[in-house]
């Protein structure tokens, strides 16, 4: 084969982010044609000897940063797909080389290049890799995990599962070029219909989606906004807390032959009078307590909260400061698991209505309220429980971290049903 291909930088144009456009010259005997790629890449990316855009690493991107701004650098996935581009062009030029000498048929540089214009420019831009939505899904668990709290990329691996699942059970490539409005309709279907999840969990997934695809397209994935116009419904859940008489019954229910279950039960209702989620339980710190309050940066949020102290949370602290730490932790696992037992012994049985849907039709249980203790529990109880007791809904607000007012709302609702509740069980259910 007499065709030889070279990629260059064009030196003498450049654009306002710095990028200079790669054309590929092509060489037949000596006939040399240059073939624009629509490609760019700043001079520090561009790898002449392999003939490819560099990878951005942590260094490098340091070292570009002194000259450029970071929104105007690429994405190493923008620069995969570039790259895929550039190989494919090449491949595409030689394979019609290769056709022709197979042919037998004498070819210059011109004919080739008519050749590829006729069969491949047709493609006005770059098709996207197969693989390029699982890619950058295990690109955004890798770059994101270690500045997340544990388990919570958990999600994400999720979504990859049931994309991958719904890829195969269409025979349909899922790619970035494709995902629009009639795609999440498509896939909240499939979701639906063929995987064994719920309403509550498919709205997790779909939420999660477009937050992965908003973060995408500022990775440079060129995406329609036409995935937008998605509605993701969400089931409105119930509020599982314990009411005060359930809190102090808890606070004081007799754990003698019990010892091992004492601290959980502590632990529980100290998050119960502070409104502190686990992870923040687990960090505390003798430094992060005074006399009269809690100052500590919340893990979830990175957000600094101050906790006033009660006689509650005192209580508990007293109890313990011989220790090197504050609080008896143990696992998350176990916690959870000790909670629910200790609240059976406290006799926290009232009969729940647990709701859920999956698609159009409607799944209703009742369990005993102590199978849905769970450590969270303790943080929504300390919100209910201080709306009862007339604190402010923005002191509460302030106290628990919530900065957003339409998800602390429901805390407002179950305390104005409670109070109803609580009025007719008193003095009966008025008659129209």
């Amino acid at each position: 084969m007499n065709l030889t291909l070279r990629f260059e930088l064009r030196k003498d144009t450049v654009n306002k982010k710095g990028e200079h456009p790669i054309f590929l010259i092509i060489r037949v005997a000596s006939q040399r044609r240059k073939l624009t790629t629509n490609i760019k890449a700043i001079p520090e990316l561009w790898d002449n000897e392999n003939q490819r855009i560099k990878q951005i690493t942590a260094n490098l991107k340091k070292e570009l940063l002194k000259k450029y701004n970071e929104i105007d650098l690429p994405s190493n996935f923008e620069i995969k797909r570039s790259n895929i581009y550039l190989e494919e062009m090449s491949n595409g030029l030689e394979a019609i080389a290769a056709r022709f000498e197979l042919d037998g048929t004498t070819y210059s540089a011109d004919m080739v290049l008519d050749k590829y214009k006729q069969s491949f420019v047709a493609k006005t831009k770059m098709e996207e890799p197969t693989n390029l939505v699982f890619d950058f899904i295990d690109q955004y668990i890798t770059e994101n995990a270690p500045s997340r709290e544990k388990g919570s990329m958990s999600v994400y691996k999720a979504l990859k599962r049931h994309l991958e699942a719904y890829q195969k059970h269409n025979n349909f490539k899922v790619r970035f070029a494709e995902i629009n409005y009639s795609f999440f309709q498509s896939f909240q279907n499939f979701l639906i219909q063929y995987r064994a999840i719920n309403n509550v969990t498919i709205a997790k997934q779909l939420s999660t989606f477009k937050t992965f695809l908003g973060y995408a397209k500022k990775n440079g994935i060129p995406i329609s906004d036409d995935y937008k116009n998605f509605t993701v419904k969400r089931q409105k859940l119930e509020v599982i807390a314990l009411t005060n008489e359930e809190f102090l019954r808890l606070l004081n229910v007799d754990l003698e032959k019990q010892v091992r279950l004492v601290s959980v039960r502590d632990v529980f209702c100290f998050s119960c009078a502070t409104g502190l989620r686990y992870s923040d339980l687990e960090q505390l710190r003798t430094e992060h307590i005074n006399e009269h309050e809690i100052r500590i940066t919340v893990k979830k949020t990175k957000e600094p909260l101050i906790i006033p102290l009660n006689s509650y949370s005192t209580a508990i602290l007293n109890k313990y400061k011989d220790n090197i730490r504050p609080l008896p932790m143990i696992s998350n696992q176990h916690f959870n698991k000790y909670i629910k037992e200790i609240c059976k012994l406290a006799e926290i049985n009232e009969q729940t209505e647990i709701i859920r849907y999956k698609g159009p039709l409607k799944i209703s249980n009742f369990h005993p309220k102590y199978e849905l203790i769970s450590a969270h529990t303790g943080r929504k109880t300390f919100a209910t429980l201080s709306l009862e007791k007339g604190i402010p809904a923005e002191t509460v607000m302030g106290i628990t971290g919530h900065s957003d007012y339409k998800s602390f709302q429901r805390y407002i609702k179950v305390t104005e049903e409670r109070k109803r509740n609580e009025m007719q069980k008193a003095w009966g259910i008025p008659t129209t």
